[in-house]
């Protein structure tokens, strides 16, 4: 029995009338999350970047060469405000990983492009990220691994939907 079980148990005996069994899920995904973050959020410490940080030169990198992007690029890889963009790209380019240059086909915009410091930290942080991510995961034998991220590929795609 889990912190989420005690709950629901609780709510089954003061409001048996209701079906809670939706908020069983969702109270283990948001508890996933959390501890899941707080494991990353220790890996990027060490880096001396915070996950708004990670989020940007890891969307850099997979672009693939020359790990540049335009800022509404950023914006639709990223999923964040334009305002929260410009203050990461600010920070990034400030911390020196990050560089904004002119867009060669529009000299009215301008692209974010991975500084070779920048590609250097995110090479070398991703190996010790993937290897937290995979330690946060490693009592799930493989086979409930991928049952588990079909399902919640599929809880994500009802959800987008609704």
């Amino acid at each position: 029995m889990d912190h989420v079980d005690f709950i629901t148990e609780q709510w089954a005996r003061e409001r048996p009338d209701l079906d809670v069994s939706a908020m069983a899920i969702i109270g283990r995904v948001a508890r996933l999350y959390l501890a899941y973050q707080d494991g990353m959020q220790k890996t990027f410490a060490r880096f001396g970047l915070n996950a708004a940080k990670f989020d940007v030169l890891a969307t850099l990198r997979r672009a693939g060469a020359p790990y540049r992007l335009s800022p509404g690029d950023l914006l639709k890889a990223t999923m964040v405000a334009s305002g929260t963009m410009t203050n990461r790209i600010a920070r990034l380019e400030s911390d020196g990983l990050v560089l904004r240059q002119i867009n060669p086909a529009d000299s009215r915009s301008f692209l974010i492009e991975l500084s070779p410091k920048g590609l250097a930290l995110i090479d070398r942080m991703l190996e010790e990220h993937v290897a937290t991510q995979e330690s946060l995961l490693v009592a799930m034998p493989m086979e409930e691994r991928v049952a588990f991220k079909t399902l919640l590929s599929r809880a994500q795609i009802a959800v987008e939907q609704a």
